[in-house]
């Protein structure tokens, strides 16, 4: 009996260089996790749920729907990775307005909701809710989340007023 056929993958994964052997059939999550990156959750495999999010060459993908092949060459931030101003804004919210309860959906909603404080960072609560419609928790019934999510946005407003004022 032969083993399944295997491809040399090659990738950044939180800024660290990896060259790894791959089943050909794994998907990101799986490998990312092998790599160590285990905050990108394997919850439902059929992306409904969210909890594998990874920002993947910049943009926030469902890991479990994408075939580890298929990102050879590619740029993967995980929640470990995700280290910037507003990532540290976004964790911090979530701990102070307790957007988690049992865990398991937290690190992608927060891989989430730093892609979309990145593209909005002064949304309505509406469109705060819109951007984590496709992440499920079955914990919180969301209104901590969406208020870490607002906390955070608020945050990196009064840092961005504070920076504006010492310039002038």
């Amino acid at each position: 009996m032969t083993g399944h056929p295997t491809e040399r993958l090659r990738l950044r994964l939180n800024e660290q260089p990896v060259e790894i052997d791959i089943d050909q059939r794994a998907l990101l999550v799986e490998v990312v996790r092998d790599l160590g990156a285990k905050g990108a959750r394997i919850g439902c495999l059929t992306g409904d749920c969210g909890a594998c999010s990874v920002e993947l060459d910049g943009r926030i993908a469902k890991s479990c729907l994408v075939l580890a092949a298929s990102v050879d060459g590619s740029e993967i931030v995980t929640i470990e990775g995700s280290r910037d101003a507003i990532a540290e804004a976004t964790r911090e919210a979530f701990k102070a307005h307790r957007g988690f309860q049992c865990g398991y959906c937290t690190s992608g909603m927060i891989m989430v909701a730093i892609d979309f404080l990145r593209r909005n960072p002064n949304p309505t609560e509406a469109e705060i809710r819109l951007a984590i419609s496709g992440n499920l928790c079955r914990c919180t019934g969301y209104e901590d989340i969406v208020k870490a999510i607002a906390g955070a946005a608020a945050q990196l407003q009064r840092v961005s007023i504070g920076n504006s004022k010492r310039k002038e």
